[in-house]
């Protein structure tokens, strides 16, 4: 399967040249995976530095610290994170637009595993880094898409759920692939691949659970 491109890898602020951008990239890439294996306290910037293959003071030409470093892949990650919700169509089918979500969400666990734990480190830990973000853009994202399910549900296209909640279950049943994969992979055990069976196994699950 081919590698998923970086979430950080989309053009922002002033532009970069090519050395500027590649050891940009190779920062964020070494940091990614030093947090996402260690959490944010455990990682320290001469890890980073060593898995980037760049001296530390050239790091800090880039980034003046962890933290910043670890705030830019959160500050990507969510936005990835949220855009399939943002995409759920008001005007659409609600069984499909859901699936849809669903689907999505177990992409990005299957495409972004180290993303995926990353944030769930960060959640962990209280989310310092991400509050403002999580009890701004993510808490009315959320809520203006639960208005949408509700609707749905008081005219009788899908079933009668708390829509929060129902949120809250793709999140979990998602990105549990992601976040648990040593303990997927040890209970499958073969090697096998989780993602196909558990697509079909969650359209099966949301469709009866939202039959109305």
């Amino acid at each position: 399967m081919k590698a998923a491109p970086p979430l950080w890898n989309r053009p922002s602020g002033p532009k970069r040249t090519r050395i500027q951008t590649r050891n940009r990239q190779a920062i964020l890439e070494a940091g990614l995976d030093v947090f996402s294996a260690q959490g944010f306290r455990g990682a320290t910037l001469d890890e980073i530095a060593a898995a980037a293959r760049l001296s530390k003071p050239n790091l800090l030409y880039y980034f003046p610290s962890k933290e910043a470093i670890h705030t830019a892949l959160l500050t990507q990650l969510l936005d990835t994170w949220l855009d399939p919700l943002r995409e759920l169509d008001p005007e659409g089918d609600p069984v499909e637009e859901l699936l849809t979500y669903v689907r999505r969400k177990l992409e990005l666990s299957r495409d972004y595993p180290r993303e995926s734990r990353l944030f769930a480190n960060e959640i962990l830990q209280g989310a310092p880094r991400i509050s403002d973000a999580i009890e701004g853009d993510l808490h009315r994202l959320v809520a203006e898409k639960a208005h949408v399910l509700q609707r749905w549900m008081d005219t009788g296209r899908i079933a009668r759920v708390h829509p929060v909640h129902l949120i809250f279950s793709i999140w979990a049943l998602t990105q549990h692939y992601a976040d648990f994969d040593m303990q997927v992979s040890a209970v499958l055990g073969d090697g096998e691949d989780p993602y196909p069976e558990a697509g079909v196994y969650l359209d099966t699950l949301f469709r009866k659970l939202l039959a109305p």
